[in-house]
């Protein structure tokens, strides 16, 4: 992605906390017993077709609808290499997207198995999770531990829902030391879903990119970051085993529980270039944690 064709801000898009519907303000008491009036995040039902066949209804922000239709779609294998989407459309009386393709799609056998994952709103991952993983092939592109450090400084600064109201998840696609897309959503699946199907609509290559997440990197997020072809998955979060061991198997860099001069990889430790002197590194800014949270 060319420095010349990003917006002043840095992002291509980033979080809009003011964009109407996407919180609402609520008055309760606090532990004082005072009133308090917070924002707090919307919820809404969002139903995903492919073509005539209903697929999927997931509760999300309502924010980039096709995008999320689209990245999900991809992800689950859905939509494969070489089909042509014709378009996408939304109605929003109606709260559902189409994506419509020029033929016949797998969607007949994926529906026939599903699993519930451990993505927060309830992801739910049709067919096998790891097919397809056997002929993923990442790029061996290098990261800099400095462009960690900017990166989780840049990212972690910026303006989005969960500075204003808490109980969100973000992704950010990232090269180099610039976040380029920043989405929210109440599930972290759905997050990564709508950078998916952005890659998707605007052809984006996968090639020197980096998945940052404010989730866990748990194995749902893994097979998603391999299928999206990225080499690289960094989060402030922890990890879970499985996770751990799909990232391994596929040769994805796992970095977790990145906070201030820390960080741990887990796996694809060769992609690490230690550019930068952790005890040079600014400790954490309490600017970083959401507004009322405790220092």
């Amino acid at each position: 992605m060319p420095r010349s064709t990003l917006p002043a801000s840095g992002y291509l898009i980033a979080p809009n906390p003011a964009a109407p519907g996407l919180t609402r303000a609520v008055t309760g008491t606090d532990h004082n017993g005072q009133a308090q009036t917070i924002n707090v995040v919307e919820e809404r039902p969002l139903t995903i077709f492919l073509n005539a066949q209903e697929i999927v209804t997931a509760m999300t922000i309502g924010d980039y609808p096709e995008y999320l239709a689209l990245g999900f779609l991809r992800n689950q294998g859905m939509l494969q290499d070489g089909e042509t989407v014709l378009r996408v459309d939304y109605d929003d009386d109606l709260e559902t997207v189409v994506v419509r393709t020029d033929g016949q799609t797998t969607y007949e056998d994926k529906l026939r198995k599903k699993t519930r994952t451990s993505g927060c709103a309830v992801g739910t991952v049709f067919g096998d999770m790891m097919e397809g993983l056997e002929g993923v092939q990442l790029p061996g592109s290098q990261v800099k531990t400095s462009d960690l450090y900017a990166l989780a400084h840049l990212i972690t600064l910026t303006p989005s829902l969960y500075l204003e109201a808490g109980a969100i998840h973000g992704t950010v696609l990232c090269e180099g030391a610039q976040p380029l897309v920043y989405m929210e959503d109440v599930g972290r699946h759905n997050a990564v879903d709508k950078i998916a199907g952005w890659m998707l609509s605007e052809n984006i290559s996968a090639e020197g990119k980096l998945l940052y997440t404010t989730g866990r990197l748990t194995s749902e997020m893994v097979i998603k970051t391999a299928l999206m072809g990225i080499p690289v998955l960094a989060s402030r979060s922890g990890f879970t085993a499985w996770g751990v061991e799909i990232a391994q198997q596929v040769g994805l860099t796992l970095i977790g529980r990145m906070r201030g001069q820390r960080f741990i990889c887990l796996s694809g430790e060769e992609r690490l270039v230690r550019d930068a002197d952790p005890a040079a590194v600014p400790a954490e800014s309490p600017k970083h944690r959401r507004k009322g949270a405790p220092e």
